[in-house]
């Protein structure tokens, strides 16, 4: 237990997740540097732990995972593991970057987390050839259980008695109830950043490691979801799989004895932090290099990272049959698809990322001409780019197949520099705030979505820039610091 242990519940704050608020990486000469992260997550504890500064604010202590050997080479050298020990400015939290064995973590993360159950989540299964559940899907799994309980005993160490702990998304799924059985006094939040499958999907699942899951979550008092829709399935799965004792008016589920509250915390940007960095210097020289190479087309816009759920092809497809259908818009429109490489690990998204640049070049082939490149397809991690980007955009294209909440649906209208229209699949988690101001869409119907690409282009600037600030509004209106300020506060 840490040496805080005798302050009181309310001082502090645990937080626990693969992905930490720091990251190393290893200089030519073999010095070591530091970057601060970014995300939902790391904004919405940077209030929380600038408080610490006060003595009114809680202590926040963050348990990560090494991600890299640079990672591993810096948890190793700090006292105990702690970076902030170690001299490492960590933004006044305590951060504590566990170093999991190398075999492990990859087992964990590539072949459990982001195989396995990222795969359930977002119902991207080819059924009839896979999942293809073996003996070696047991030993990953053991190393799935074997990370979740690195994480459960340093929780377990370092908190306060009594203390709130908040544990994040489907890579810490067993955690909460491991840290239950070690230490029963805290008060234990799990969070799922995705979506939940549907019960007769989540049964593809081995009936064993599908109980694990949903009991593993249960270990925590309180369990969030982005949606209703994902909460109702999650209540859905408790009561088919475990048999759990469900209310669905009250959203608890009493399973052995422990009563877990099922709530619903939708996650927004945060309008003026991201106002601000979209003013920065690096964001408008990309804007101005845009501007250039595509002159006064209208722009729809799209950015992703290269992962199976989030349906480029078949929005590259889409604004085929757009030029296709109504060539009146060859030469007058360009379509901008940045992609964040992802996963490249996973032998899936290697193929998919193929996909999608074969496709690219197939338009670009088909429609381009010696003065207008139809489609401007970039795979690499660009920040500044995305946000010029946001800001020109006429159309916005957001069609997954499936998404917890997708925070580019939101980024975008809040940018906009004239109002974009956004198109927006309804199986993303954001359709439920902001289905009303958006064109919706089938993300599986090529058609649809090429016929919404076209009523996006035409719709008069009035309305767009209408639709555009309520938008805007809304996806401004649960920013990150109150979407976790939220969570606390249901552990109370």
């Amino acid at each position: 237990m840490s040496d805080s242990a005798g302050g009181s519940a309310d001082r502090q704050v645990l937080v626990a997740s693969n992905r930490g608020p720091v990251s190393f990486s290893r200089a030519e000469d073999g010095a070591l540097s530091m970057r601060r992260g970014g995300g939902g997550l790391v904004s919405g504890l940077a209030g929380v732990a600038a408080k610490t500064e006060d003595d009114a604010g809680p202590e926040v202590v963050w348990v990560c995972a090494a991600l890299s050997d640079a990672d591993r080479e810096a948890a190793r050298r700090a006292p105990d593991g702690r970076l902030d020990k170690a001299g490492h400015d960590t933004g006044g939290a305590g951060v504590r970057m566990l170093d999991i064995p190398a075999p492990t973590f990859q087992r964990a993360y590539n072949a459990v987390a982001n195989s396995m159950l990222w795969f359930v989540h977002h119902l991207l299964y080819d059924t009839p050839n896979a999942p293809h559940f073996d003996a070696r899907s047991r030993r990953d799994w053991q190393s799935y259980e074997a990370y979740n309980a690195a994480f459960a005993d340093a929780l377990a160490r370092d908190a306060a008695p009594g203390a709130r702990t908040a544990i994040q998304d489907y890579h810490l799924s067993l955690a909460p109830r491991m840290l239950r059985e070690r230490r029963p006094d805290l008060r234990i939040a799990h969070f799922s950043h995705t979506p939940w499958a549907p019960p007769e999907y989540y049964r593809l699942l081995p009936d064993d490691i599908g109980a694990q899951v949903l009991e593993g979550i249960l270990g925590a008092d309180h369990a969030g979801f982005l949606t209703e829709r994902w909460a109702d399935a999650f209540l859905d799965c408790c009561a088919a799989v475990l048999h759990a004792k469900v209310d669905r008016h009250a959203r608890t589920v009493t399973h052995k004895g422990h009563v877990t509250r099922v709530g619903v915390h939708g996650l927004g940007v945060d309008g003026e932090e991201l106002r601000a960095r979209a003013a920065e210097p690096d964001v408008a020289a990309r804007a101005r290099a845009l501007r250039e190479q595509v002159g006064d087309r209208r722009l729809i816009v799209r950015i992703d990272r290269t992962e199976l759920s989030k349906n480029i092809v078949r929005g590259l497809a889409a604004y085929r049959e757009l030029l296709t259908k109504y060539p009146e818009w060859r030469g007058r429109v360009v379509h901008l698809a940045f992609a964040y490489p992802s996963r490249h690990d996973l032998p899936e998204y290697r193929e998919y990322t193929a996909a999608v640049r074969r496709m690219a070049a197939e338009i670009v082939d088909e429609f381009g001409t010696p003065d207008w490149e139809p489609l401007i397809l970039q795979v690499n991690d660009d920040y500044p780019r995305s946000l010029a980007a946001y800001g020109m955009a006429d159309v916005l294209l957001v069609n997954p197949i499936r998404d917890g909440m997708n925070l580019v649906a939101k980024e975008g209208p809040v940018l906009s520099e004239r109002g974009c229209a956004l198109v927006l699949s309804r199986e993303a988690g954001a359709a439920a705030e902001l289905g009303e101001d958006a064109l919706m869409v089938n993300p599986y119907d090529v058609s649809q979505t090429a016929e919404a690409l076209r009523r996006a282009l035409l719709m008069p600037p009035a309305e767009r820039a209408e639709r555009c600030a309520r938008l805007a509004d809304a996806a401004t209106a649960l920013p990150p610091q109150r979407w976790f300020a939220d969570q606390l506060t249901a552990l109370d």
